[in-house]
């Protein structure tokens, strides 16, 4: 068409066009900053969080300082970690203690909190893509606000990052939705390294798969399938590869496939899920009745329409509401099937990334559109504007109550272990390099005191196979009593109360024996109560 002709037949006057681009970038600055206002929040309500190292986070990061050591100066490893960790030793612990060499436990907390943050701008730009900007910042709101989300945040274990790595891979498949098939390939070394990082990610790398066919559905039809095909074989190949001869089967098997399973029950299991996931589901169901029946009807984006500019069918949006709230229950149906809460509490986070577009979605159609000043000067009408406010307000409720259940939820679980400062500070100008040391908490001062020991100096309190020095073997609740009457250890650090068998027989062989004096009783309050760090050390007749 010529130029003349093309003008001729476009009434918009040459001054509007220029308008409406600058009304459409401040929009878009506007919503990132109210991104950027999220992530602030984000990082705030995990960096609040103050406890002393975990006993996993004191074992990943203290086997990343050995394993890094390993790698670049080709040091002694004192324990094989790829056969009873939940991911890969060389990965993210070596980053863990990387940070934590340079910053501390402050530096190993901050790389999860950098990884989570990233969780949310994907959110964000996934939502985005599929939707629109509202839906995106709201579904940022609700992840943001979750307790998965504000504890990972300030946690130095495997989660984070893996997730990281799962929202970096579902926003590549949806970004390269109408690009050449192969540029999915892209995003199959990051799932590779997902599931290398946390063995539990590969749950949810079908989901990433299915989700790169049916985002390129409406664009390509049935040729979308070719882009499920390719990045299948790219994560077999790249994974074959990888586990073709290593050591970390023993691990996977160990820690997940064939994990032993629990005693918690289905109805306790779906309770803690719902406590944890429950309200960000149930606005996503909501988000995804109304888009499947309804369509995206005004808040429609261009990155999100046919190439014939039509709104993908029914169907369609069946397909994906399916995927993206199924996924959602993968972990907790899982742990189900396992019978155990054991790190539910995290796991529901990764679930929690996949459907929260749709929650994002829900929660932009409870609070309706945008104000139009127009519409109201027009048709001002108490009772729509009545509702307006009534939904706005709804939409409020249910942010406030997000935080202040994350929040609460933080808190609670951030303050399960006791704080160990106390113990360190009075085990400290008794630790060497050359004693043994017996402790319920092993794993803490071998962290704290990695400079000082090795991991081979703290025996912890689950199984010990002990030779004395008569030449006996003793094994079971025997091998400590025996090693207790021997004064083996240099120190004994017990945690009260103790539950188990061997903690109790420990707890009677010290004071019997008459070879080891109470040196220290160190009160802690955690979430399950008043409790104590008992600190026996061995008498100098017994030396």
């Amino acid at each position: 068409m010529p130029e003349s002709l093309g003008a001729a037949l476009d009434d918009t006057p040459a001054s509007v066009v220029p308008e409406v681009d600058r009304a459409g970038h401040r929009r878009a600055w506007v919503y990132r900053a109210v991104l950027a206002l999220i992530m602030v929040v984000q990082a705030l309500l995990s960096v609040r969080l103050n406890n002393t190292a975990f006993m996993d986070e004191a074992l990943y990061i203290y086997a990343g300082h050995e394993e890094f050591a390993h790698i670049f100066h080709g040091a002694w490893i004192t324990t094989t970690y790829s056969s009873n960790f939940s991911g890969s030793p060389a990965l993210y612990p070596v980053l863990a203690g990387a940070m934590d060499s340079l910053h501390g436990l402050t530096g190993a907390r901050a790389l999860s909190l950098f990884f989570m943050l990233a969780c949310t701008g994907f959110l964000y730009l996934l939502t985005r893509r599929l939707f629109n900007e509202r839906a995106g910042l709201f579904a940022a709101v609700l992840f943001a606000a979750s307790q998965s989300t504000i504890i990972l945040g300030w946690f130095a274990t495997f989660d984070s990052a893996a997730l990281f790595l799962l929202a970096f891979a579902a926003w590549v498949v949806v970004r390269t939705d109408r690009a050449n098939p192969f540029a999915v390939l892209f995003a199959a070394p990051i799932l590779v390294l997902a599931f290398f990082t946390k063995y539990a990610a590969g749950l949810f790398i079908p989901t990433v798969v299915v989700l790169a066919v049916i985002v390129a559905w409406p664009h390509r039809g049935a040729r979308a399938l070719w882009r499920g095909v390719l990045l299948s074989a790219g994560v077999g190949a790249i994974g074959g590869t990888v586990l073709y001869g290593s050591s970390i089967m023993e691990g996977l098997q160990h820690t997940t496939t064939s994990r032993a399973h629990g005693t918690n029950s289905m109805s306790e299991l779906i309770g803690l899920s719902a406590d944890w996931i429950g309200l960000a589901l149930a606005v996503a169901c909501l988000g995804a009745l109304s888009y499947v029946w309804l369509g995206r009807l005004s808040d429609v984006t261009s990155a999100a329409q046919t190439t014939t500019g039509k709104e993908p069918g029914r169907i369609w949006r069946t397909m994906l509401c399916l995927l993206l709230c199924g996924t959602g229950l993968l972990a907790s149906a899982y742990q189900i099937h396992l019978s155990t809460g054991v790190s539910l509490y995290k796991h529901v986070g990764f679930g929690l990334f996949f459907f929260a577009p749709l929650a994002g979605l829900g929660l932009s159609r409870i609070v309706g559109p945008h104000f139009r000043r127009t519409a109201i000067a027009q048709r001002f009408r108490v009772a729509a504007i009545g509702l307006m406010i009534v939904r706005a307000a709804i939409g409020l409720l249910i942010i406030v109550f997000a935080f202040s259940s994350g929040i609460t939820e933080s808190d609670y679980r951030y303050a399960t272990w006791p704080n160990s400062t106390q113990l360190v500070n009075v085990l400290r100008p008794h630790v060497n390099s050359k004693g043994s040391y017996l402790s319920d908490v092993a794993q803490v001062p071998t962290y704290y005191f990695h400079n000082v020991t090795n991991s081979k100096q703290w025996q912890g309190t689950y199984h010990l196979a002990y030779t004395d020095p008569k030449g006996v073997k003793h094994s079971g609740t025997d091998a400590f009593t025996a090693a207790i009457d021997d004064a083996r250890y240099n120190l004994v650090v017990l945690q009260k109360p103790g539950g188990s068998a061997i903690q109790q027989a420990i707890a009677k062989a010290l004071p019997s024996s008459g070879k080891y004096r109470l040196y220290a009783d160190l009160p802690f309050t955690s979430t399950f109560g008043d409790g104590s760090y008992q600190v026996w050390m061995r008498t100098s007749a017994s030396r």
